[in-house]
């Protein structure tokens, strides 16, 4: 037996032995998502928040790094970018609100452009079965975009906690699922 499948194999054999905690671990989830989904504006400054730690966390890391290769091509970009990062991870957490309300504007335009890419793409697709799904992707995900922008500002206190809340419901109902699949297969 070849190793991935054997890793695959053992992995399967852990989740089945411990179904129950994976089951615990997707109610959780799912009970948090309800939360983060009630409190769309705490989500998203709380999410606005951990973006600016994660920026400055990551500038430091990448200044030190600079120094790392001083005498390269590398350092001078490195050093730039890091102090950037810094900066910004420091504006966002002295001003949440405004970091909340451009990490909005952001992803307004994300779901824009992919939704236009997805409808580009599924025109493309066209003869082949399904197309029809990768279409209705597009117009929704363009759809999110023009309402999360046509709401700006209003949008920045909800959207950001809705899509968090969002990923984390869907992401503990998986776990659910897996556990589920894995106590009805144990028996």
């Amino acid at each position: 037996m070849s190793d991935a499948v054997q890793s695959l194999e053992d992995m399967k054999t852990k989740i089945q032995e411990n179904w129950g905690w994976f089951l615990a671990l997707g109610i959780a989830l799912v009970l948090g998502g309800m939360i983060l989904i009630a409190a769309p504006l705490a989500t998203s400054i709380a999410v606005t928040i951990l973006i600016a730690a994660v920026l400055f966390v990551g500038g430091l890391v990448q200044i030190y790094q600079a120094f790392k290769t001083q005498g390269t091509a590398a350092f001078i970009w490195n050093m730039i970018t890091g102090v950037i990062a810094v900066i910004g991870g420091v504006v966002i957490y002295v001003n949440p609100l405004a970091g909340t309300l451009a990490l909005t504007l952001v992803i307004a335009a994300i779901f824009a452009a992919q939704g236009i890419s997805q409808i580009v793409m599924a025109f493309k697709l066209k003869p082949h079965e399904g197309w029809v799904w990768v279409l209705i992707a597009g117009v929704v995900s363009l759809a999110a975009g023009v309402m999360i922008w046509m709401d700006l500002p209003g949008s920045a206190a909800w959207a950001l906690g809705l899509i968090a809340g969002i990923s984390v419901l869907i992401n503990g109902w998986s776990y659910i699922a897996i556990a589920l699949a894995a106590r009805a297969s144990k028996s």
